[in-house]
């Protein structure tokens, strides 16, 4: 599988809550006269005025903004650009270890940005980092677990996931259609480690897929999913977490999410600059800026979707409500208790897609 054939990531996919064509629309955020510019490939989340203006005004610089779906169509659109045409990129964190290979992330300055404050378990060296050298940071991360409405279940069911499984909230549930960590959440409900799919194990989840489809009122992707959850279509998110509900909290209270006590899966973002970059002193100015106590917790609750600060130094100017919605005390229980995304095979890959292609149409 080439680069550029790489899945859509469970974050980007999050894009479509814009209603906007994120492929085809640049945004121009910036002081009209700005000196510089600065051209990024970003997800939703980063287009917030709120978030990229103090940069802009500081620097005196316009950030271009061009919003994306999946790193496979981030990496075309690179493809089909001339060298120096970008400057910073918003990648899933799972893929950085490829595309650093690819020879497409420039190094970044470690000791000029604030590892130490990063939450430990989110700092992922063995992901950012290759043959020694910095190639991107994380900057936010969240959770696939289970969000729902607590005033039509009860909140103390939704810590057991094997109820999902059981008759007694049949057709109110909704089912993310991301297959890595639903198939990951399947696993952690049969007493396995997602790492422990295999090709031996998959009909086991496959069983499982089946039986929680009866139990099912529908299987969509981001908007259609956390829509059927906002409009009382469905009553649990199965796969959401913090970025499905804390935006919608404002409105609708009852919202709220959980990391069960068979764990949750963790998914992150990272920021990188292009190894083609001509202006790359003031494209790791920006990842300063967004890794700062400030750009995070501007980050943390953008406008478009919320998940928790990768520094924790943000906590201090995060009000008690975002704090709330974020779970912000409890962070160390439920990185503890979560794993990352399960990245299988090619060959393994195929099946699971097979599977789940299967369970769809079901």
């Amino acid at each position: 599988m080439s680069i550029v054939q790489m899945s859509s990531s469970f974050c980007c996919a999050r894009l479509a809550l814009r209603s906007a064509g994120a492929l085809s629309l640049l945004i121009l955020s910036a002081p009209g006269l700005a000196t510089e510019e600065l051209n990024a490939l970003v997800w939703c989340d980063h287009t917030d005025p709120a978030l990229i203006e103090p940069f802009e005004h500081e620097h005196d610089v316009r950030v271009n903004l061009k919003e994306y779906e999946g790193t496979g169509n981030a990496l075309a659109i690179v493809e089909q650009s001339q060298p120096g045409d970008w400057d910073v990129f918003v990648i899933d964190g799972v893929d950085v270890p490829r595309v650093a290979e690819a020879g497409l992330l420039a190094e970044l300055p470690a000791d000029a940005l604030p590892l130490d404050d990063i939450f430990e378990p989110v700092q992922m060296r063995d992901v950012t980092f290759r043959d020694g050298k910095m190639y991107a940071i994380m900057e936010k991360f969240g959770y696939n677990v289970v969000a729902y409405n607590k005033a039509k279940v009860d909140p103390a069911d939704m810590r057991d996931l094997g109820v999902l499984w059981t008759d007694k909230y049949k057709d109110q549930i909704a089912v993310y259609d991301y297959y890595i960590p639903l198939m990951d959440l399947v696993a952690l409900q049969l007493g396995m480690k997602p790492s422990e799919i295999s090709a031996e194990t998959l009909p086991q989840i496959r069983d499982a897929l089946f039986q929680l489809k009866d139990n099912a009122s529908m299987v969509g992707e981001v908007v259609s999913s956390t829509t059927a959850l906002a409009t009382g279509e469905a009553d649990i998110l199965l796969g959401g977490g913090e970025w499905a509900v804390a935006v919608l909290q404002a409105e609708n209270p009852d919202l709220d999410w959980v990391l069960p006590d068979q764990g949750g899966l963790l998914w992150s973002q990272s920021l990188a600059v292009f190894e083609t970059s001509t202006k790359k002193d003031l494209a790791i100015e920006f990842v300063k800026y967004i890794m700062s106590p400030e750009g995070q917790a501007r980050l943390a609750t953008s406008s478009c979707f919320w998940g928790v600060p990768a520094n924790r130094k943000a906590g201090d100017l995060l009000t008690d409500a975002q704090k709330r919605a974020l779970r912000w005390d409890e962070q160390p229980k439920l990185l503890a208790n979560s794993h990352r995304y399960f990245i299988p095979d090619a060959e393994l890959d195929g099946q699971m897609l097979d599977v789940w292609s299967e369970f769809l149409q079901h």
